[in-house]
């Protein structure tokens, strides 16, 4: 274990486990599906990346940097774990874009399709907002139900552990590592 701070003030924090994807892993991962996404959205002059926070931030910034054409970002900030390790299948929405959707590609960047409720209750909500397009990109999969909302694009696909890093976290913690391990 290790302390949340030098004082021993704060909870303890436990230490992840093994690491799951190395940051090398993760950034070959990312300029191929930035390469993908560069190419699936060539014809489109009016593409939005649409970042869901605040786990998505890390890709995010790395995927839009590694997309090759124009593009515009915002961000929608929507959450169903507080201080759990499972889904609370509450979706709270915290902040929805003010950017208008009505006739754009829209690109939704998500960093973990775990239980399938975050997206199964955000899509509906951006898809009444008349998108010409609407898909997703998640850097993780835990393919746990068939009847999840089902990205066109997934970086990888994950183990059912829970997991941290490269913008995941455990309340709060760990989002700054560089590769993603299991807690």
């Amino acid at each position: 274990m290790m302390s949340a701070g030098a004082d021993g003030g704060g909870p303890a924090l436990s230490t992840p486990e093994r690491v799951v994807f190395s940051a090398g892993q993760i950034d070959r991962r990312v300029r191929e599906l930035a390469a993908e996404i560069s190419a699936a959205y060539m014809e489109v002059d009016r593409l939005l990346v649409l970042g869901l926070l605040k786990g998505s931030f890390i890709f995010m910034a790395d995927l839009v940097r590694a997309i090759t054409l124009s593009h515009q970002v915002d961000f929608l900030i929507a959450s169903s774990y507080g201080a759990g390790t499972v889904s609370s299948g509450d979706v709270r929405l915290h902040y929805d874009p003010v950017t208008s959707l009505d006739g754009r590609a829209v690109l939704v960047v998500e960093d973990i399709v775990d239980s399938g409720t975050t997206l199964g209750r955000v899509l509906p909500r951006l898809q009444a907002r008349d998108p010409s397009s609407l898909e997703v990109c998640a850097l993780l999969h835990k393919r746990l139900d068939p009847a999840d909302p089902a990205p066109r694009w997934v970086g990888f696909d994950a183990p059912n552990e829970f997991l941290v890093g490269y913008g995941l976290d455990h309340a709060e913690d760990f989002r700054h590592l560089p590769y993603i391990a299991s807690l």
